[in-house]
């Protein structure tokens, strides 16, 4: 830890230079990475000098308790040296977290979908509930909402929708939401009051610039279509519905929300980039991860990850044991201590597993 934090800390130094330098701003490609590099590691050193100084008066805190006579002033100094202690461990750790490499696609806006699995009609209502509290957390972090396609039932609930949020470190906040939702409420259609189980799927995707995946228009088969669904203006009016499908991999993205074909089609490629960019770090995390495997981000769309009993107002989130007896806060979009406590848990055992590999 000592070789990292000194190495990153002349980076500090270095780069504290470099945007001085009136030519950088010229280049603004360059000047923002150096910025952004700048600021985090703008973290890193000022907690690095907030530990050296709790290291200090620890230390001297420690000889006043060995040295001093007076018993009341002793007591104090113990007391001190307690807290100070405290301080330490906890600021140590944090440093402990920020020096592990950050991954690159943590700053990546995303493209989320929501499908109703199991459970009928009550898994459509479910699915609705889970796309507000995202769009409710969104709201509070001040990042962009686009809905890109959806289906919604009768009765209001969502059969699929696929939206993309934009923002500070969206993949971030939210990569480990990738997995299986179950719920277990009593329905409002159920006159008996019985608990039923329903399970909705959620798969995150990293959104990938144009430069970052190359489409070959010869790969692509694309379909033009009526809009289908409970009613609107424009739907089976016009030829406006977009299916594209990517020959070489057999993915299909299906898009009629806007009545524009132009739009649909390019909120479709913008899904479809999406989805083969998943597809390509998925391999590629799988080799990097072929001796280990990260429990917290995995991202297997299969996996049950979190059930909801409303009965009870629990969450508890099966890979990390978490439970929160605060569900009713949560769907408002008060999700911040869960996902924090989720990206805090991956850290920890990302820490572990490098440090096992470096002994």
């Amino acid at each position: 830890m000592n070789e990292r934090l000194t190495s990153l800390l002349k980076r500090y130094d270095e780069l504290s230079l470099i945007i001085q330098d009136p030519l950088l701003v010229k280049d603004q490609n360059r000047y923002r990475e150096a910025m952004k590099e700048h600021s985090h590691l703008s973290e890193i050193a000022e907690l690095s000098n907030i530990v050296e100084e709790l290291e200090k008066q620890t230390s001297e805190t420690k000889t006043l308790v060995q040295e001093e006579k007076d018993q009341e002033m002793k007591e104090l100094a113990r007391e001190e040296l307690k807290e100070l202690e405290n301080k330490l461990v906890s600021n140590r750790e944090s440093l402990r977290l920020l020096l592990i490499p950050k991954d690159p696609l943590d700053e990546k806006n995303i493209i989320m979908e929501i499908r109703a699995g199991t459970g009928g009609e009550e898994a459509a209502l479910f699915a609705s509930d889970l796309y507000r509290m995202y769009w409710r957390f969104a709201e509070t972090k001040g990042w962009k909402f686009e809905i890109m396609n959806s289906n919604d039932t009768e009765l209001g609930g969502i059969k699929e929708i696929v939206f993309s949020i934009s923002g500070n470190n969206v993949y971030e906040n939210l990569r480990y939401e990738s997995g299986v939702h179950r719920v277990q409420r009593v329905p409002e259609t159920e006159a008996s009051g019985r608990i039923h189980t329903s399970a909705v799927t959620v798969a995150v995707l990293p959104e990938a610039d144009e430069t970052e995946i190359d489409i070959k228009q010869e790969d692509l088969r694309i379909d033009v279509m009526r809009a289908g669904g409970p009613g609107g203006q424009c739907v089976n009016t016009t030829d406006s519905a977009v299916r594209i499908t990517h020959l070489p991999s057999g993915i299909t993205v299906h898009c009629q929300d806007e009545k524009s074909q132009i739009k649909n089609k390019a909120k479709a490629m913008r899904i479809l980039r999406a989805r083969i960019y998943e597809m390509e770090e998925a391999k590629a995390a799988a080799q990097r991860a072929e001796a280990r495997k990260n429990q917290v981000g995995s991202g297997d769309r299969s996996q049950r990850i979190r059930t909801y009993n409303f009965p009870q107002n629990r969450l508890t989130d099966h890979r990390i044991n978490l439970t929160l007896y605060k569900l009713d806060i949560i769907m408002q979009g008060e999700a911040a201590e869960l996902f924090d406590t989720l990206k805090l848990s991956a850290k920890e055992e990302l820490l572990q597993s490098s440090m096992s590999e470096a002994s």
